[in-house]
């Protein structure tokens, strides 16, 4: 059985049947087919997320049905949603149709059905094609995120990524412990010192257009985090194989940006590490001397995260980056702040208003933090230059923030993403029980952004 998706019935017995049902759809078998009507959205309401969220539970639902293909007027889908520009709305039902089909089932022995496939007809193929391909990208960070730890560790991740680029125009380049001692990537080495993997650090080079100013993208990939000697509570911890959703969302938009062509010169910047107690562990107190000269003081090992970040940032300065984006699932109180619908950005004020507008277009939702510069004083310590964590209890996203300031290089046009609050979900929309794949579209669309 086959489906069709239909919009604004003219029928008024029809339009009063779609309009009591619960839900942005209902469903009507007709002349054994399968037809579903969506409800006209109020004006208020007519956005591209919406479109996409709509998309995503015909999908899961029609997957769950076991419907083969479902197909929409073109025409239709680009008048459905008011003043949104059409060509737009094709491609985020296109998106949100996919991501909302999306599972990983790789290790349920009962597989999930294949996702229904879509048919727009009356409407160019690429715009079908540009909204499978930022999906795909997206479904990547996804599949990142989920694999278990076993799989996607320090010493594994690198191997993916080469896998995944290989015969593409992004050249991977894969840091070994050997090199990154000869790096005096210090902060990485001194957070995976518990983990029996070697850590890594991946550049993943795209030259769209070379004359285009560089953009880095710095993404934090602990494939685990106990929280070190300093253990988390004793609540389940698996999602903490998520702790590496930056170094996804930066994969996910190196995908994108090279399978769109699109102009950039991107570099995306990857430190993988486990962060595990052991006899080997870094401790309490312990300092870290960075390359810069700059000594760290370890006043918690669960701070993490921004240790490695550090070496990240230090990288892209020698890479003569104009702007550099680090994205991280640095901070709880990020969720605490925002709640779990949109992640936290910090940095330059200008920029920090664009990527905003570019999250709000494409579903990557952050909202402008503010830097406090009178917190910074909270990291002082008393045996180094200052301390990973803070002296006060509040502000944990801030301070956290103040303190990657300190390693952006000087010349750097620097924006700080904090998606710990968004890095999974509940099943909505687009949106499974499972990771987002939150920030692959954001960063890519931003690297586009700020290279015309």
């Amino acid at each position: 059985m086959d489906a069709k998706i239909l919009f604004n019935p003219e029928s008024a017995e029809l339009k009063s049947f779609v309009e009591k049902s619960s839900g942005d759809f209902a469903t009507l078998l007709v002349d054994q087919e399968l037809h579903i009507i969506v409800k006209e959205v109020s004006k208020k309401k007519q956005k591209l997320d919406k479109v996409r969220m709509i998309a995503g539970s015909i999908a899961r639902e029609l997957t769950k049905r076991e419907i083969e293909t479902a197909e929409v007027d073109g025409k239709e889908l680009k008048s459905a949603f008011g003043e949104l520009h059409g060509d737009k709305t094709v491609i985020a039902f296109t998106e949100g149709w996919y991501l909302g089909a999306y599972n990983f089932d790789t290790y349920k022995t009962k597989k999930n059905a294949p996702a229904t496939s879509l048919k727009i007809t009356g409407v160019i193929k690429s715009l079908f094609e540009t909204g499978k391909t930022r999906a795909e990208a997206t479904i990547f960070s996804r599949d990142l995120m989920n694999e278990l730890s076993s799989t996607l560790n320090p010493e594994t991740f690198p191997k993916i990524l080469q896998k995944e680029f290989a015969n593409t125009k992004v050249d991977v380049v894969v840091h070994n412990k050997a090199k990154l001692e000869e790096m005096e990537m210090n902060g990485l080495l001194a957070v995976n010192r518990g983990s029996k993997y070697d850590p890594a650090f991946i550049e993943l080079h795209y030259e769209g257009d070379p004359s285009k100013p560089k953009v880095a993208l710095v993404g934090k990939g602990v494939t685990f985090d106990t929280g070190g000697i300093s253990l988390k509570n004793a609540r389940d911890l698996s999602d903490m194989r998520m702790d590496m959703g930056g170094a996804a969302a930066v994969a996910g938009a190196v995908k994108l940006l090279a399978a769109s062509n699109a102009n950039v010169n991107v570099v995306g910047l990857i430190q993988t590490v486990e962060n595990i107690p052991d006899r080997h562990s870094i401790l309490p107190g312990e300092i870290i001397t960075y390359k810069t000269g700059q000594t760290v003081q370890v006043g918690n090992t669960d701070a993490e995260g921004r240790l490695i970040l550090a070496d990240g940032l230090i990288r892209a300065g020698e890479l003569k980056a104009e702007y550099v984006v680090d994205i991280a699932t640095l901070t709880g109180a990020i969720l605490y702040a925002l709640g779990p619908k949109m992640g936290g950005v910090f940095g330059d004020e200008e920029l920090m208003h664009v990527i905003k507008n570019i999250g709000d277009e494409n579903g990557d939702f952050v909202w402008p933090m503010p830097l406090i510069d009178d917190y910074d004083k909270t990291l002082k310590s008393d045996y180094a230059d200052f301390s990973n964590i803070s002296n006060q209890a509040s502000a944990g996203s801030i301070t956290a923030a103040l303190f990657l300031r300190r390693f952006v290089p000087e010349n750097s046009k620097w924006l700080h993403v904090d998606m710990a609050g968004v890095m999974d979900s509940k099943q909505e929309g687009y949106y499974g029980n499972s990771s987002t794949g939150y920030g692959a579209r954001l960063l890519a669309d931003y690297a586009v952004r700020v290279s015309k």
